[in-house]
Formats: C-alpha cells, sequence, structure tokens
C-alpha cells in the first residue's frame, strides 16, 4: 500500500537546547545534551492522533455536523426514510465500525462521493487554531501520524484550519485501511505497516472512543482516551489538556 506521506519534513521539528558542563572527573569534558522542553525519556516512538473531537473540542459541533450531512446523503442520494435513519447509522456504527462500511457492506454506494458530501462544510466556522496543542506535538520528539475513520482530504482542511498542517509526517485515513477501519484489529496494523512501525509496544494511540483505545491495547499499543479526566477501564490514560501529554507519555501522569 503507497505511503500518503504528509509534511515529513516538518513534522521532525523539535525544540531543544544544549549546554556543557565540566566532569569532576576530567576538567575538559564538554558534553552535548540535547533534551525536549517537554519529554526527553519517553519511550513510544510512533504517536497516531484521532481528528474528530479529538484535535478540537466536540463542543464545536463540527462533528454533529458531519453527522447530520450523512443523514442528508443516505435521505437524498440513497433514498432511506428519514425515520429509519438514526436507527440504522448506530447498528452500522456498531456492527461495522461506521456508517460508511456498514453502507458498503449492505447496499450500493459510491464511497469518495459520500465523503467528500458529508466533509463539505465550511471548517473554519467551526474549529479555530491551538497554538498550545501545537507547540506540544512539535516538541515530542515522537514520529507522529493522523489515524481517522474521515478521509485524508478532510484530515488535511481539518489540519490547515487548526494550523497542525506542519505536525502530522502521515495520516492513516479511511481509504488507507479499507475495507476496514477503527476499532477493527486489522486497521492498526496496517497503521503501523504506513508509519514504518515494528514494535507495537512503542505506538500509542488518542482518541476520544474508548472502543477505540481499547482496540489500540488490544493490539499492544498503549491507549490514551481524550475527552475524560477520570480513569476509564478502556484506556491506559486519560487526557483532556494536552500540556499534561508528556507526562503521560513518561508514566507521570499528573
Amino acid at each position: 500500500m503507497a505511503r500518503n506521506n504528509f509534511n515529513t519534513n516538518n513534522a521532525k521539528r523539535r525544540m531543544s537546547r544544549t549546554f556543557s558542563f565540566s566532569s569532576r572527573y576530567s576538567s575538559s569534558c564538554n558534553i552535548r545534551v540535547e533534551f525536549n522542553r517537554y519529554n526527553h525519556l519517553v519511550k513510544f516512538t510512533t504517536i497516531f492522533f484521532d481528528l474528530d473531537d479529538t484535535l478540537y473540542p466536540a463542543s464545536t459541533g463540527l462533528w454533529h455536523a458531519i453527522k447530520e450531512r450523512m443523514n442528508i446523503y443516505m435521505r437524498d442520494r440513497m433514498g432511506f426514510e428519514p425515520a429509519e435513519i438514526p436507527q440504522l447509522r448506530e447498528k452500522y456504527y456498531r456492527q461495522y465500525g461506521t456508517t460508511l462500511r456498514g453502507l458498503q457492506a449492505n447496499h450500493e454506494i459510491d464511497v469518495q462521493d459520500f465523503l467528500a458530501f458529508v466533509h463539505d462544510l465550511p471548517l473554519g466556522d467551526y474549529i479555530q487554531p491551538n497554538p498550545a496543542l501545537c507547540e506540544v506535538i512539535a516538541a515530542l520528539g515522537t514520529r507522529n501520524l493522523i489515524f481517522t475513520n474521515a478521509d485524508a482530504a478532510h484530515a488535511r482542511r481539518a489540519l490547515k484550519a487548526l494550523k497542525l498542517d506542519d505536525c502530522f509526517e502521515n495520516i492513516v485515513d479511511v481509504n488507507a485501511v479499507a475495507p476496514y477501519c477503527k476499532p477493527m484489529p486489522e486497521s492498526f496494523q496496517i497503521a503501523m505497516r504506513m508509519a514504518g512501525e515494528s514494535d507495537p509496544g512503542r505506538c500509542v494511540m488518542i482518541d476520544d472512543l474508548p472502543r477505540t483505545t481499547q482496540s489500540a491495547r488490544d493490539a499492544g499499543w498503549y491507549g490514551v482516551l481524550f475527552g475524560q479526566e477520570a480513569p476509564h477501564p478502556n484506556a491506559d490514560a486519560t487526557l483532556t489538556d494536552w500540556h499534561n501529554l508528556p507526562s503521560i507519555l513518561n508514566g507521570r501522569a499528573p
């Protein structure tokens, strides 16, 4: 499967500093030490970030607007009765992972037309840049990828609106993992291959859905549930403040 390279050079930015000191064993010993502003002990090498309702707050209403456009598509372009759509979407979401995968399995659908339609929204009306998040991600010193059940086109537009488009080296989207999607186990295997990572123990999944963080854990990854403060049985850690991410990754959760 071809890699969908996304701003690889920019994703390698580091925030570091250098200093020297004299060893008590040698007066001429100058040692250059590079370490991250936030995080220099982390054992993880690859972090997968969910996109919708993770890199921006659920309170923005964007994901709700996307779901409404799914309803419109199913009504106007596929001929479903409005009354049956909510129940059918819930059924497909639970059985297949996403509404789209359920529609693919049971109906005739143009996948790319569906994805283009449901994501055709003025993103700037919903989400705003988050400079603090950009700073945290850029300083992690890890390989950072988007892992989303949306398509890459939507991910790129959202990252641009958030001014995070320099922070990620690749996008693992719903097309890249087809015919699977999160939280299917196969999707995590594909994501690792796309990241060039062979050790699941060095991977992290940050997502707002417990079923996804649990599947990540089942795959051997470290699962961080975003948007909840209290510990959750389906996650290794929970996160609400991005500034706490380095401490969580270092095993020093606040």
